[in-house]
């Protein structure tokens, strides 16, 4: 018996030991910082690029979406700005996430930030202070040009007070942040420009790099990566609303647009949001232009028929 209680003693300061180490461990990874290039990307005074930037913003980019607690649809009717104040939560398994103030406040938004320090977060996913930015935004991909433009309309606006509070992470999401989140950068090299038109192509890129179409409607393991077809549908998120589940938008007889025409497509996106809880950002989808539209369609029908085979809520 007495051997019994010394090997126990021996197996709860082994225990306590590693526990210990991996908490020290963890705890001092919370801060890492990352080198990564800046952008040759400056904001303009030029109101066609402000005007571009206004576009993505409130359109297929959709920051408004997060970075924006005001009722855009309202202030939009009434011709006022949407202040840029932050504070959206993602309320996650792992911790809650709030979206940051971008305005120019120089204390709670990015006024203080330059230009080339605000293109290096949005392209390579590392704040000025050289930790990480959550990989929420899909933009590392984007053209210096659009880039450009979203810089100078944010650069452009008023600064508004708002202090957005620090990220509450719980021990799996501080584990997650310590050995497994890490700047994402782009693949490859960006274009510099990408003209707007109603091709296949550009509707390739709005879907796959500006609108992010690709993040919510690809299979993802539980890190994030893509693991499934891209636009063959996703597992369900479980959103205050309701379950739902990203549908198949290949050319599979199972797709939810196989019947769909051009006309169709549109018609469905101007409605907006139809289901309270609907996690795909339709406030600012629905703002598209129908020439952005075209091209988003047109791209999907060029996509091979596929489909996810198992589509089951995450937990």
């Amino acid at each position: 018996m007495r051997r019994f209680k010394k090997i126990l003693k021996w197996i709860g300061l082994i225990v306590l030991f590693l526990v210990t180490g991996i908490t020290i461990t963890v705890m001092s990874r919370q801060n890492m910082t990352y080198t990564r290039p800046y952008p040759d990307i400056t904001a303009s005074d030029d109101s066609t690029i402000i005007a571009r930037g206004k576009s993505l913003v409130f359109g297929a980019a959709h920051c408004a979406d997060c970075h924006s607690l005001s009722n855009a649809d309202s202030l939009f009717e009434a011709g006022q700005e949407v202040p840029m104040g932050g504070g959206f939560v993602f309320d996650l398994p792992f911790g809650k996430i709030y979206a940051a103030n971008i305005s120019t406040d120089i204390e709670t938004g990015i006024g203080k930030y330059t230009d080339k320090d605000i293109a290096r977060a949005l392209r390579y996913g590392v704040k000025p202070d050289g930790t990480i930015v959550y990989p929420f935004m899909p933009f590392n991909n984007m053209s210096d040009d659009d880039l450009k433009a979203i810089i100078s309309y944010l650069k452009a606006q008023k600064p508004v007070r708002n202090k957005v509070p620090d990220h509450e992470l719980n021990v799996m999401g501080n584990i997650l942040k310590a050995f497994l989140i890490k700047p994402v950068g782009p693949e490859g090299t960006p274009e510099k420009s990408v003209q707007p038109d109603s091709s296949a192509a550009y509707g390739q890129y709005l879907a796959s790099v500006v609108a992010n179409c690709k993040g919510c409607h690809t299979e993802r393991g539980p890190t994030g990566d893509f693991i499934g077809v891209p636009f063959s549908g996703a597992s369900a998120m479980e959103e205050v609303g309701g379950s739902f589940i990203p549908p198949n938008l290949t050319t599979d007889p199972g797709s939810r647009i196989y019947t769909w025409t051009e006309q169709n497509f549109i018609t469905r996106f101007r409605m907006g949001r139809l289901q309270k809880g609907s996690p795909m950002p339709w406030p600012s989808y629905k703002r598209m232009g129908d020439m952005e539209l075209k091209a988003i369609y047109r791209f999907l029908k060029t996509l091979p028929p596929s489909k996810t085979k198992a589509l089951k809520p995450q937990h």
